[in-house]
Order: structure tokens, then C-alpha cells, then sequence
């Protein structure tokens, strides 16, 4: 018979030592690239810059309110802009997908919030958007969890930019005189067209919570199936 040729041995324990050592370097300089990278660094601009829109909101005078609906607006481009360069430049990363929603989100429930005892909107309206974004996110992770993938419909993002004017509009929080192109629409209160296109949203929310919903259901049943009938026969 041949003889078999010796089996290598198991590394001791200091080289398993050198290689997670090495496994955890290469960890955290990927890490840090993926933080360096353009479109992250944007992402983490606009999460930055949340407290300078509550600090101009907080004093109040119409034009610190306009500045904070300026930086406002400024981060809302930087939104659409950061996910076109890392799709243009091919650098979609794992930090990139947990940032840029979370910077949304932050963004979207720190000037909700703080608008709150300025009387410029509802507290339950904030309550069942910040339930809403929680219930969702908690969902898609679930959903992720199970290798199901939720896709946004067309609900979730006329939701998201119905919020973003709205809030554009209570951030503004002044009466206004309008006009558009030809039509002159006289003065109009920001904080009531405002709060009126959040009202709007919160309709829509309900709608795309209740399809994710749908979705989810749908998907894990398709899975389940799928497992089942993939069953070896005894």
C-alpha cells in the first residue's frame, strides 16, 4: 500500500494568536478605509451637522431659521449625493448601508423632536413616525436575519419626500408671501403648510408599514415552502 502522506499539524497556540491578530488588523483597516471613503465621509458630515441645525432652530429669530433650513436642505443633497458617488465610484460598503439610514433617521426625528415644544408639530404625529421608523428598521433586520431582502416601494418613498419638505417648511416656521412663477399665493404660514405635509406622510407611513408588513409575511412563507419541498422523501 502507498504510504499516505502525513496530515499537516494544527498551528500551536501562538500561531492561531498571530492569526487573529493579523484577521483583526486587516478588520480594522478596512474599517477605516470604509470610513474614509467620499461618500461615508459625507454621510457622517450630515449626522455632524444635526446639531447645528438645532442650535440656529433653538434661537429662533426668522433668519437663524432660515440658516437652519439652509444646512437642512445642504444635508438633504448631501443625501442623494453620497449614494450616487458610491454607486458611480464602486465603493458600496458595509458601513455605508448602516450609516446612511441612520444619518436619515437621525436627521429626520432630532428636528421632529425638538419642533415639538416649539408647538410647531404634534406630539402624537412624532410618536407614530418614531414608532413607525423603529417597528420597520426592527423588521428589516429580522427580514436580513433570515436572508430575506425588503426593497422600499414607492409608499415608503413618497413618505420619505413628503417628511423631508414638510419639515423643510416647520423649519422655515414664518409666515411667508409666496409666489408661484405667475400665481401670486399670498402669505402663507410654513408651519401649517408643514405640518399639513406631515400629516400627509404619516398616511403614507401607515400604507408602507402595512406593505413591508405584507412583504415579510409573504417572504418568510415562500421560504418555509421552499424548505419544505426541498425535504429529502423518506
Amino acid at each position: 500500500m502507498p504510504e499516505r502522506p502525513p496530515s499537516n499539524p494544527p498551528p500551536d497556540r501562538k500561531q492561531r494568536r498571530a492569526q487573529l491578530r493579523e484577521r483583526r488588523k486587516r478588520h480594522r483597516s478596512s474599517i477605516k478605509q470604509d470610513a474614509l471613503n467620499l461618500p461615508n465621509l459625507l454621510t457622517m458630515g450630515r449626522i455632524a451637522i444635526i446639531p447645528v441645525v438645532l442650535f440656529l432652530l433653538d434661537r429662533g429669530s426668522p433668519e437663524d431659521c432660515l440658516w437652519a433650513a439652509l444646512v437642512y436642505s445642504a444635508a438633504a443633497i448631501t443625501d442623494l449625493l453620497d449614494g450616487w458617488l458610491a454607486r458611480k465610484m464602486n465603493i458600496v460598503s458595509v458601513l455605508g448601508k448602516f450609516l446612511d439610514p441612520l444619518a436619515d433617521k437621525l436627521l429626520v426625528m432630532a428636528s421632529l423632536v425638538y419642533m415639538v415644544p416649539m408647538g410647531r408639530v404634534p406630539e402624537w404625529a412624532v410618536v407614530l413616525l418614531l414608532a413607525r421608523e423603529i417597528s420597520i428598521t426592527g423588521l428589516r433586520g429580522i427580514a436580513s436575519s433570515e436572508g430575506v431582502v425588503i426593497a422600499a416601494g414607492d409608499d415608503g418613498k413618497t413618505k420619505t419626500a413628503l417628511q423631508m419638505v414638510g419639515i423643510l417648511c416647520l423649519l422655515l416656521g414664518y409666515p411667508y408671501h409666496l409666489t408661484l412663477g405667475p400665481i401670486d399665493l399670498g402669505v402663507v404660514d410654513l408651519v401649517y403648510a408643514g405640518m399639513a405635509l406631515i400629516y400627509v406622510s404619516l398616511f403614507f407611513s401607515i400604507l408602507s408599514a402595512a406593505s413591508y408588513v405584507r412583504l415579510f409575511a409573504e417572504a418568510v412563507e415562500a421560504k418555509q415552502q421552499r424548505g419544505v419541498g426541498s425535504a429529502p422523501v423518506e
